[in-house]
């Protein structure tokens, strides 16, 4: 009998229904598609920030040495360096293919037409293996801001690039010859990067070592990372925290916990975030999903609003009905539960609706922001449904109890 009630009273007032279910419908989909994009964004927006450049410096451990006796300074005055031979084991790290890329640097003093110019040595693309991983890194991906008018060269050759305020006072262009330290080499193009690089050289590493009589000397690895927000839990000291509050800490992809793999992978060194960059990151994350949150509970909110309207108005319809069964001897338990039963099968059709919806939705923006489509996980359907039900549930509530409170003798006359 149960059953036939609310399939009775579930298939009567189509238009109410079908209102109150396109509410929950539409903030189901509305939760789901910013549910989506909050779940798939740290990732994706993580590598649309990565063109700011790398938010990871490696520098020797020894640069941060300052030793002294008394008032003397005894720090060590020659230059300290990096190995090149271990740039590859930055793959070897726990979170190695959250590395998009890295990019070793070393300055050097060169003569030009009788004035000294900086030369920066570094990687442009340099093909490289770990283990039985082969991978390519270099500028072009750390940095990818960077404009080449011209051609790349070759990590193996001999071709420098020019930078673009260099150029000009030179009055040397692309396909053009340089002299460095007496020897000639070909200019493959010239560089803007709104940086010092405009007034220097940019050439092969091989050729900066060999300038500066250094061979597999590195002053500086830039890393581009994907990293997750940084939060209290990430600046904690990983030295002071229990063996399983360290471990997590240690599985966790902030920028703090790569840096202590990289200073791991690489000896004597010393990584550290590159904070304009970090920070910033985790601001604009933190935002965005906060924004979405928002977002989220304003439709659920609003849809709460619309079902409790349109719920009130189908109970203020129904009360004859309501008096009837109260007067034939339902209770306020019966009558309540047909009611809420009512409000959770049309939660269920409105969450699986707004669900299917939502994921179409979270794919377009998926495609419109991020040129690329979102994966939706299966988990987030039960808890749509869950939300639509406490939705209907919700904004129906107020109708109901005022419906089972209904005087059946006033009902009954249409007086109340």
């Amino acid at each position: 009998m149960f059953v036939r009630l609310v399939y009775e009273s579930f298939r009567r007032q189509t238009r109410r229904k079908l209102l109150a279910g396109t509410a929950v419908t539409l903030g189901a989909a509305v939760a789901t598609t910013m549910l989506a994009l909050a779940l798939s964004m740290g990732d994706k927006m993580s590598r649309e920030l990565r063109s700011y450049g790398a938010n990871l410096v490696v520098t020797p451990e020894e640069e941060r040495l300052e030793v002294s006796l008394g008032s003397v300074d005894l720090t060590p005055a020659a230059a300290v360096y990096l190995n090149e031979d271990s740039l590859p084991r930055i793959k070897g790290i726990f979170w190695a293919n959250n590395i998009v890329g890295f990019t070793p640097e070393l300055l050097v003093k060169v003569s030009i037409e009788h004035q000294d110019v900086t030369m920066l040595g570094t990687y442009f693309a340099q093909p490289m293996r770990y283990g039985s991983k082969e991978f390519t890194s270099g500028a072009r991906a750390t940095f990818p801001w960077w404009k080449v008018y011209g051609d790349w060269p070759q990590d193996n050759s001999q071709d420098v690039l020019v930078g673009e305020k260099l150029a000009q006072q030179l009055s040397i262009g692309a396909e053009g010859r340089i002299m460095l330290n007496r020897q000639s080499h070909r200019v493959s193009g010239i560089i803007r990067t709104g940086d010092a690089q405009d007034g220097q050289i940019i050439a092969p590493l091989h050729l900066a070592q060999a300038v500066a009589g250094r061979p597999g000397a590195v002053q500086k690895i830039f890393v581009s990372a994907l990293t997750k927000p940084e939060d209290e839990f990430a600046r904690r000291n990983p030295d002071s925290l229990s063996p399983r509050d360290r471990d997590r800490w240690y599985c966790s992809p902030y920028a703090q916990s790569i840096a202590y793999q990289l200073q791991e992978a690489i000896p004597h060194s010393h990584a550290e975030q590159i904070r304009r960059i970090a920070q910033n990151e985790g601001q604009v994350l933190s935002r965005i999903e906060g924004l979405m949150m928002l977002i989220t509970l304003a439709a659920l909110l609003t849809s709460a609003l619309a079902v409790s309207s349109a719920m009130a108005t189908a109970m203020f319809e129904r009360r004859a009905e309501v008096a009837l069964m109260k007067a034939l001897g339902a209770g306020y338990f019966a009558l309540t539960s047909i009611f809420v039963v009512e409000s959770v099968l049309l939660a269920i059709v409105g969450g699986l609706v707004g669900f299917a919806g939502g994921v179409l939705l979270a794919n377009q923006f998926g495609s419109a922001i991020f040129d690329s489509k979102l994966t939706v996980e299966p988990v987030l359907l039960p808890v749509i449904v869950v939300v639509s039900i406490a939705v209907s549930v919700g904004g129906s509530a107020a109708a109901i109890r005022r419906a089972v409170k209904y005087d059946p003798v006033l009902a009954l006359r249409g007086e109340a």
